[in-house]
């Protein structure tokens, strides 16, 4: 039995490493903390509890996780570290020989922490809770509440594609998801909380629906939360060309209130030699025409694409090619991850030519300068003109942040009368050094 009169008197610090999900999952598991008593440690004080929500995409996601832990054993002396995540899922042995910590649980078993932190108050005995990512079949809801003016909602989890250079349904499981109804309502919690803006978030959130037996779609989740009153803003995190459907991007481009501008696809490669070697579900000519459709239908959508130099194949003639494609999309700003090795998986098996680590950088450097000089372009577009801009983080000096419409961050020098979370016409200046926009309050 939890024991809530100890919990009473416990602080809890929170880390979270890695993608949108994980934020969501963090949040959801320091509201549980907080149900039973357990509250944020106020800045600057020690914690009792360190909660680190990792992430294990790639090699150096491992690295940054192991240094976030033992960072917050230095920063907290004498805390009791929970580790959880994508890297505690995959190596939790690892995870439990670093000093501090406690308990190891995997991605299925965020949802008990509490339950664990009691077992370990009684018997001070570090344990791991991990489960077969084979055998983890349920799904928890979450999201974020409360962290920040953007709230990001879990509708689907884990992944049915095998990728042959990644690890997370090895980490996540098989895709599984929440009925429209569960979203719905958790849309609605976040409306009468004064939300504005939901981010949609998954491992392959295209999926949504497929396995859960009730005949559900992605497209049919979006048609329902575009219904929700009180929500001004929707994103989709990210989507999987194949499952970019064009009656989807038309529906997007006309009848939708509440999705905004704003698309994120994974690319991985710009050459078909590759991506049949990777494993993915598409060709660059089906990712062209997606390209294509949306600059037809919504001109102004940002879209992001993400992108893996040096992976196993990519010979400098099909890198060559793979850059020439991309330069050649019409799309907003590149997301470059070099290739990183990653135990289990089937791209250590392939017989194909192996990219030099230096290399694999070099390939990375260039596509980000090819980012850069898209981002350059695609916010020059918008110089002078007003747009919808949901303020986010006011400084004390009264300057401020937030995103279009169309995912451009500006920065305001001055919203004076104005609050975080409201949502108001700013006109676009010129786009600074370090990739957002100048603006100001449109008179």
């Amino acid at each position: 039995m939890i024991d809530r009169e100890t919990f009473g008197t416990l602080t809890a610090d929170y880390v979270t490493i890695g993608c949108k999900l994980n934020f969501a999952e963090t949040s959801t598991v320091a509201r549980l903390m907080a149900d039973h008593g357990i509250s944020r440690v106020h800045a600057g004080d020690c914690a009792d509890i360190v909660v680190v929500n990792t992430c294990s995409v790639t090699a150096e996601a491992d690295k940054k996780c192991r240094q976030a832990i033992r960072h917050a054993a230095r920063r907290h002396p004498g805390a009791a570290i929970i580790v959880t995540g994508c890297y505690a899922q995959l190596r939790p042995d690892e995870v439990a020989a670093i000093p501090g910590v406690v308990i190891v649980a995997g991605n299925d078993r965020k949802g008990l922490l509490t339950e664990y932190l009691d077992n370990w108050l009684a018997q001070r005995r570090a344990r791991s809770y991990v489960t077969a990512a084979v055998d983890i079949t349920s799904f928890t809801p979450s999201c974020s509440r409360g962290d920040r003016t953007r709230y990001f909602l879990k509708v689907q989890d884990g992944c049915d594609y095998r990728c042959s250079y990644c690890t997370i349904p090895m980490a996540r499981g098989r895709s599984r998801s929440a009925s429209i109804a569960e979203i719905v309502g958790q849309a609605r919690e976040v409306a009468a909380e004064g939300g504005r803006e939901i981010v949609i978030t998954g491992v392959n959130i295209g999926d949504f629906g497929r396995r859960a037996g009730h005949g559900e779609t992605f497209f049919d989740l979006c048609r329902a939360l575009d219904d929700v009153d009180g929500i001004e803003r929707y994103r989709i995190s990210s989507i999987e060309p194949n499952l970019l459907t064009d009656p989807l991007i038309e529906w997007l481009a006309g009848e939708s209130r509440r999705f905004m501008p704003h698309f994120h696809i994974p690319l991985q490669s710009g050459s078909d030699a590759v991506l049949r070697l990777m494993g993915r579900r598409y060709t660059t000519e089906l990712f062209r025409h997606k390209i294509e459709e949306i600059r037809r239908l919504i001109p102004d959508a940002f879209i992001g694409v993400d992108l893996i130099t040096g992976a196993r194949g990519e010979t400098p003639e099909l890198f060559e090619a793979s850059r020439e494609f991309v330069d050649s999309l019409d799309i907003s700003r590149l997301h470059v991850f070099p290739y990183s090795e990653r135990r289990g998986t089937r791209a250590l098996g392939l017989d194909a030519f192996v990219v030099p680590e230096a290399e694999k950088h070099r390939r990375a450097r260039a596509m980000i300068a090819l980012s850069e000089a898209k981002l350059r372009r695609f916010s020059e577009r918008f110089i002078g003109a007003v747009r919808p801009v949901l303020l986010e983080h006011i400084a004390d000096d009264g300057s401020v942040a937030g995103f279009t419409d169309n995912y451009l961050r500006v920065e305001l020098p001055d919203a004076a009368g104005h609050a975080s979370g409201d949502i108001v016409g700013v006109r676009l200046g010129k786009p600074l050094g370090n990739g957002d926009m100048a603006g100001e309050v449109a008179v």
